[in-house]
């Protein structure tokens, strides 16, 4: 069905506003509020990683406020258990039997901190819930909000008491954001900011039934299949870089992309066409969103680390020998 011009002028100004809230709260770090949207857009789920205290926790806080969501903020720690997560059965003395109680999974917003610092075991709990949208606790399935978005967190410096992520789990995760430093008239904004406690004034600007809506306009964005072919030429020469790339380049690779990440640059695309006020999508707007997809999905190995070859390196180098439409 196509999108009619006064269903874009709504959809535009529901982005507008929660993206003016987030810059109100957050300074710099746009890319952060961008993908932040685009997950929200698309109901993916978006993996943050960072050195501590570039506003990672600040910034999911915010998105949720800005549309009254319901956020659970979550701890990870090595004795983190799955129960802890996705809920567990509770007995009850005054009627003799075990009732189900569900874990703070159950929310808009679940803010996984620290993920890679939470056992292999609790990582896994979370599975089920990202891809299923439902959980099950003592043989009954219970199904998560409509809207239903993990934003996790994780530092990449420290290596004691962490446990790596395993590709199944990276997968999962729609984008990936690597957030830099700020630059020094930003962090001086920062400053005034907390001065001024900008943090104590909470409004929403939208609500998660506006969420719903641009979910549903969403997959309406049309898509020609010039543009599906251009996406599955993408992930295709990531898994053949010895043919695409020169050699200097594909020794470095050892996994390419997996069928997920030609489903995410459709659905990421559909989200940023209808953010920039489009019904339909264009090459630049999978070009836009290249780092945030592949940087988790392709594998580089231990030559790569050796040689301080970075991920975004290889992307580039395959965009650039992938033809345009």
């Amino acid at each position: 069905m196509k999108i009619e011009n006064e269903e874009l002028q709504k959809s535009s100004k529901i982005i507008n506003d929660m993206y003016c809230y987030y810059n109100s709260k957050v300074v710099g770090q746009a890319n952060l509020g961008f993908s932040l949207i685009v997950a929200m857009i698309t109901n993916g789920h978006i993996l943050l990683e960072s050195v501590p205290g570039l506003a990672k926790t600040t910034a999911a806080k915010v998105i949720t406020e800005s549309v009254n969501g319901q956020l659970s903020r979550i701890q990870c720690t090595p004795d983190l258990m799955p129960s802890d997560i996705i809920g567990t059965q509770i007995y009850n003395m005054a009627t003799n039997t075990f009732e189900n109680k569900i874990g703070p999974v159950n929310a808009n917003f679940v803010l996984l901190d620290e993920v890679n610092r939470s056992s292999a075991k609790t990582q896994s709990a979370m599975l089920e819930a990202m891809q299923e949208r439902a959980i099950t606790i003592g043989g009954e399935s219970y199904k998560l909000p409509d809207v239903f978005v993990v934003i996790a967190t994780q530092n990449p410096i420290e290596q004691e008491g962490t446990y790596v992520l395993s590709e199944a789990q990276m997968d999962r995760f729609l984008l990936k954001v690597d957030l830099t430093y700020p630059n020094f008239a930003e962090e001086k904004e920062i400053l005034n900011r907390i001065e001024a406690d900008v943090f104590r004034d909470v409004k929403s600007v939208a609500t998660v039934e506006d969420i719903v809506y641009l979910q549903n306009l969403c997959k309406r964005v049309y898509i020609d299949d010039v543009i599906k072919d251009y996406i599955i030429n993408l992930v295709q020469a990531t898994r053949n870089t010895k043919n695409i790339l020169p050699p200097e380049l594909s020794q470095y690779v050892s996994m390419g992309a997996s069928t997920r990440a030609a489903i995410a640059f459709m659905e990421a695309a559909k989200a940023v066409a209808l953010m920039n006020g489009r019904p339909y999508v264009i090459p630049d707007d999978i070009k836009q969103m290249r780092y945030s997809i592949l940087r988790h999905r392709i594998t580089l190995n231990f030559a790569a680390i050796a040689d301080n070859i970075k991920v975004e390196t290889i992307i580039d180098a395959i965009f650039n020998q992938v033809k345009t439409p």
